[in-house]
């Protein structure tokens, strides 16, 4: 007997990750059906998808009521429904989260409290309100798994494990496009600089934040409440090659790796298949021959300050993270628009961090006023050093 066919949910359907599960959809159509799609403003691409994939719940954050209009004069069967709603639809087994900041948190919440199981690939919902995602998921038995390839990787390690028997986490960063560059010209780089990402082929908010390495400190916190283990046992190391994930020590002094081809599909496959291991988009193999040698390094904080402002933030914890968050969201926003400098992302972190007040263990509505106050106080950072040469 086949597989069931799953429902599955995609927010973010037009960003790198949304755009890779709609690949891995088309390479497993006998075992997924796609229930609704929600995107931001490229309706372009949203249209084209609903079209090929004709969900029952269609969304889109800007200027969506001529796409929906444009849709039912097609004859498409779709209905505007927020991501909310399409988080619990009673025919939504799957829920994968790849939108960017804080859009995540409530789908993800509405998700877990109705049992549904999420793909996580929005690194902010966890740092903004990992208690809050745990209690949802244990209120309602929903199942939260990881998307992000190190998460993946380190999930996959602990397959088989007994919790207690782990040591500490390694998480890998390939260092970004500018780990050689000499530290005195990083002032002088550029947006389009910091997009060429030496491995990865991703977004740009997630690609610069893997240029300033603040990703990985994302990642930290992330892991420690994906796995349940302290900051201080969760470690990063420079890799350059992209191929080890992460890995996972034990007590006995063993470490679990897990290996691949830098390809986001195939942590995206898994997290939709589980505990199946399919061939699917048929990711490439590792040519362990070719490549001769695989490269591990520390981490230099002088070139990558906003790893060692994230570790600090998310060992205060409360609403800290939160603050972090959101106030990189806005920073890497000004970066890109060429508001800011390259080396401001760090300044501007440290500042607002700074300037708040935390909450311990923040409710969801002190989470979302501390991520409004970071915004906006970010925003007058910008705003106060507009003109600055």
């Amino acid at each position: 007997m086949g597989e069931r066919v799953k429902g599955l949910v995609v927010l973010g359907s037009t960003g790198s990750i949304g755009r890779q599960t709609l690949e891995v959809v088309r390479a497993l159509p006998d075992r997924f059906r796609v229930v609704g799609l929600a995107a931001g403003n490229n309706l372009s691409l949203l249209e084209e998808q609903v079209r090929q994939f004709r969900p029952r719940l269609v969304y889109a954050s800007r200027d969506g009521e001529q796409l929906y209009l444009r849709l039912r004069e097609m004859g498409l069967p779709c209905r505007w429904a927020f991501p909310e709603e399409m988080a619990v639809a009673d025919d939504a087994d799957l829920v994968m989260v790849a939108t960017v900041g804080r859009a995540g948190l409530s789908p993800t919440l509405a998700a877990l409290r109705a049992g549904k199981v999420v793909a996580l690939a929005n690194k902010e919902v966890l740092v903004m309100a990992g208690h809050l995602v745990r209690e949802a998921a244990r209120q309602g038995g929903g199942e939260l798994r990881p998307v992000d390839s190190e998460h993946s990787a380190i999930w996959q390690c602990l397959w088989g494990e007994r919790p207690e028997a782990v040591s500490r986490l390694v998480l890998t960063a390939s260092g970004g496009p500018f780990r050689d560059t000499p530290l005195e010209d990083l002032a002088r780089v550029t947006a389009a600089e910091a997009l060429r990402h030496p491995t990865w082929q991703m977004g740009p908010k997630v690609t610069v934040d893997s240029a300033t390495l603040l990703n990985k400190g994302l990642e930290c916190i992330e892991a420690r409440w994906f796995f349940d283990l302290p900051l201080e046992r969760i470690e990063v190391v420079l890799h350059r090659e992209s191929i080890v994930h992460s890995l996972v020590e034990f007590r006995d002094g063993s470490l679990k790796a897990q290996l691949s081809v830098p390809d986001m599909r195939l942590p995206i496959q898994l997290a939709l298949t589980y505990p199946q291991r399919v061939e699917g988009v048929g990711v490439g193999r590792v040519d362990l021959a070719r490549l001769g040698a695989l490269h591990f390094g520390p981490v230099d904080m002088r070139r990558y300050p906003c790893l060692s402002i994230a570790l600090e933030a998310g060992r205060r914890g409360g609403t800290y993270p939160v603050v972090l968050s959101a106030a990189d969201e806005v920073a890497v926003q000004h970066f890109l628009a060429g508001h800011i400098g390259f080396l401001d992302i760090h300044r501007l972190l440290e500042d607002v961090l700074s300037a708040h007040r935390g909450s311990a263990l923040p409710t969801l509505d002190e989470v979302l006023e501390a991520d409004a106050w970071a915004r906006e106080r970010a925003d007058e950072w910008v705003r106060a050093r507009a003109g600055r040469p």
